[in-house]
């Protein structure tokens, strides 16, 4: 049989063990712990030498088959499923630094994550090298030899910056530096990150995944594409599991006692998100595209922000890396915060809510909510505004949304 399409891989991914019953969904492993036929194969299982199941904060049926079928899909290593987006990043920053070693990333981040860099790992030693990451020499500049890691957002959040993956990930190869992409504006459906050199890929599956804000996710999907004998913290393990020593560390050690694996619900409601991603992503890009390109004609709005439009100074490069519908959230700005508060409030159909690409499109003010509790400096340096309304845009008729958002504006 010739080899099948991602969308099939997906969709006919064996279980790893024959069900009873037949079910053509995975059942749901509502189980904390399982029983053994012997003490010898419980040995066996609790010392790694046998695949099965001790206990459900370390490995369960459910999620296994979730984190099955996102490796079909992405032909990764490895797929390591917790229970947030933030869960993925802590534990792959906590699986690869060490107090005295530095991590290379941009103040253009997600609120939570720059919180994350900035305030928690302080405390541990870590220290965070902010810089512009689209200056590939300042990036450069900044590695030295306790550098753990480049961290990005192929697009940030809110800012709307793209970066040069090929080129960033080439310097990071010459400095022996993993990189690290936050890719959850861009599904893996639309986006292979592993062709532009990124060796540890981390998604909130929250968004696009869990198929309209089901459930809470997030994936650490590792590539095995990085030489990690030359990682501070990682080149003992690599010389017993050379490039799968990333992945040896976070499942025999990080995960398990940090215990943010996820749920089985979670995984069983996601992995029925999973089959229908990529006609989702394709309606809600679409819908998306169409819109940005009316809003821009708008007199009240002073500039409209995605990278999918030709105005945009990232178009060339977002659409080399990601096509011509990079993702379905966009920005716009108004006049002053007042104006930003008046459109809110007169909004009907689109919901004030945070969370992005739920099926409903979602308005949200990042300035006094995601980053609401920053000093108006610390949103400066993160090019955070008061006049931005982000949009992220859901499942609805593109002539709805439009009237709604005119309507608010005016």
């Amino acid at each position: 049989m010739e080899e099948k399409h991602s969308n099939s891989k997906l969709l006919h991914t064996p279980y790893p063990k024959p069900d009873a019953y037949k079910a053509l969904s995975m059942p749901v492993y509502h189980s904390a712990a399982y029983e053994f036929e012997s003490a010898e194969q419980m040995e066996l299982a609790f010392t790694g030498k046998a695949a099965d199941h001790t206990y459900s904060r370390i490995t369960n049926p459910t999620v296994q088959y979730f984190e099955d079928r996102v490796r079909a899909i992405t032909c990764a290593f490895s797929v390591t499923a917790l229970n947030s987006g933030m869960a993925a990043i802590s534990n792959t920053i906590i699986t690869l630094a060490k107090s005295g070693s530095n991590i290379i990333t941009s103040r253009h981040l997600f609120g939570n994550t720059y919180s994350f860099f900035a305030s928690t790992l302080e405390a541990f030693g870590v220290e965070i090298r902010f810089c512009n990451l689209t200056n590939v020499d300042e990036v450069e500049a900044h590695i030295d030899a306790n550098t753990c890691a480049v961290f990005l957002e192929i697009i940030t959040n809110p800012q709307m910056e793209v970066v040069d993956l090929k080129a960033i990930s080439a310097v990071a190869k010459q400095k022996g530096v993993p990189i690290i992409a936050d890719t959850t504006i861009v599904p893996f459906c639309a986006f292979k990150a592993k062709d532009f050199g990124i060796n540890i890929e981390i998604v909130s599956s929250t968004k696009y995944i869990s198929g309209g804000a089901t459930s809470l996710g997030g994936l650490i999907i590792d590539y095995c594409n990085f030489d990690w004998l030359s990682s501070p913290k990682l080149h003992v393990m690599a010389k017993e599991f050379g490039p799968a020593a990333f992945t040896a560390k976070l499942r025999k050690e990080i995960h398990r006692n940090l215990g943010s694996y996820m749920t089985p619900h979670a995984a069983y409601m996601q992995t029925l998100g999973l089959e229908t991603l990529s006609l989702r992503y394709e309606r809600a890009t679409s819908t998306c595209k169409q819109l940005v390109e009316r809003l821009e004609k708008l007199p009240e709005i002073e500039s409209v922000n995605y990278t999918g439009l030709h105005s945009n100074k990232f178009h060339d490069l977002s659409k080399e890396q990601f096509g011509s519908r990079p993702g379905a959230m966009f920005t716009f700005d108004l006049s002053s915060r007042d104006a930003c508060f008046a459109f809110m409030n007169k909004l009907k159909l689109i919901k004030r809510a945070t969370n992005l690409f739920d099926n409903k499109t979602l308005a949200i003010h990042p300035a006094s909510t995601i980053f609401g509790t920053f000093t108006a400096e610390v949103r400066r340096e993160m090019n955070v505004s008061d006049k931005t309304i982000r949009i992220s845009v859901g499942l609805e008729d593109v002539d709805d949304l439009f009237s709604d958002i005119k309507h608010a504006i005016k």
